[in-house]
């Protein structure tokens, strides 16, 4: 793909992926629509395949090649090389997933669970970059970025598509942003069959790359972001950063406190788990609920993988009150 997806590109890739990811479902809470005074729809992709949104980009990269049988390669702590290494797997082609090495065993354990071949790396970006460049070269397998990806990024746009087919009268549709493959995606989408509708990035404050990035009209790349929202850590990247700039109504911080509030109230009414990263697009909904009130609007809730063992709400010797 030569330049940033289209509607078209989008579709194609809801044709592609048919066969391999789900189309999730979209549902609604007379609790959450108390609270803002709007009628919320959250497009549930925390049902899609390993979990999270992220299986269709990867799913996407993946059936997009001609020439695959090299393989696949990418660097990746989280929900992205899951995907990769099942979407690669699905695909009978070898997936090289490149992780740093304190990465919890549990990821370590679901990328291998796909089939995923594991170097492990220092935590820094240099190490990780240099390390996937080097499986690059000796392997030939093709790059799949986790979000600076053209390929990707019309992946990650189908689950606005669906939204937008379902639910077709939105008002505005809320995403949240790190490295910006689903909110670029979601945008698109949104834009062009929904062109009335706003588009807002949700962003933690405490990593808030996207928001600087906006006001300064240049990429200002993440200083030391600290938020339990860790699929939110990355900066945005050259092929995210136009599309979102041309496409996103605004980029909105919340706080730690406010997405730790929203994953449990998430959790307690919806019955559903998502992860904290997905919360932080609710947490964005609550914040703004005045602004919202009598209008239609579309949350993406990007995943729901959750390591149970570390609850944001637990406490040593219990659960907080």
């Amino acid at each position: 793909m030569a330049g940033a997806p289209s509607l078209e590109d989008i579709r194609d890739a809801a044709a592609r992926i048919a066969l391999y990811a789900r189309r999730t479902p979209v549902l609604t809470s007379r609790t959450l629509d108390e609270m803002t005074g709007a009628a919320c729809f959250f497009k549930c992709e925390n049902f899609q395949r390993v979990g999270a949104f992220k299986f269709r980009g990867a799913c996407n990269a993946v059936f997009s090649l001609s020439e695959a049988g090299r393989g696949v390669v990418t660097h990746s702590s989280g929900n992205h090389a899951q995907a990769l290494a099942l979407a690669a797997r699905l695909r009978g082609i070898p997936a090289y997933i490149v992780m740093p090495r304190n990465v919890l065993a549990i990821k370590q354990a679901a990328v291998e669970g796909y089939g995923g071949h594991i170097t492990l790396c220092e935590p820094t970006l240099a190490a990780r970059e240099e390390t996937t460049a080097r499986i690059q070269r000796e392997t030939g397998a093709e790059l799949v970025h986790p979000y600076n990806d053209y390929r990707v990024i019309a992946g990650q746009g189908t689950a606005a598509l669906e939204l937008c087919e379902e639910i077709p009268d939105l008002d505005a549709v809320i995403a949240p942003v790190g490295g910006g493959g689903l909110l670029s995606g979601t945008a698109i989408a949104v834009a062009a069959l929904r062109p009335e509708a706003a588009v807002y990035g949700a962003e933690p404050a405490e990593a808030d790359d996207a928001l600087r990035s906006l006001r300064a009209g240049r990429i200002l790349p993440s200083e030391n972001p600290k938020t339990i929202a860790d699929g939110l850590l990355t900066s945005l990247g050259e092929k995210t950063f136009p599309i979102i700039q041309k496409l996103v109504r605004d980029i909105v911080t919340v706080s730690e406190d406010e997405i730790v509030s929203a994953m449990r109230l998430v959790w307690e009414r919806m019955k559903i788990v998502i992860e904290p990263s997905a919360a932080v697009a609710v947490a964005l909904l609550l914040q703004r609920g005045a602004g919202f009130s009598g209008a239609r609007i579309g949350v993406i809730l990007s995943g729901g993988n959750v390591d149970l063992d570390r609850l944001p709400w637990r406490a040593e010797g219990g659960l907080l009150k």
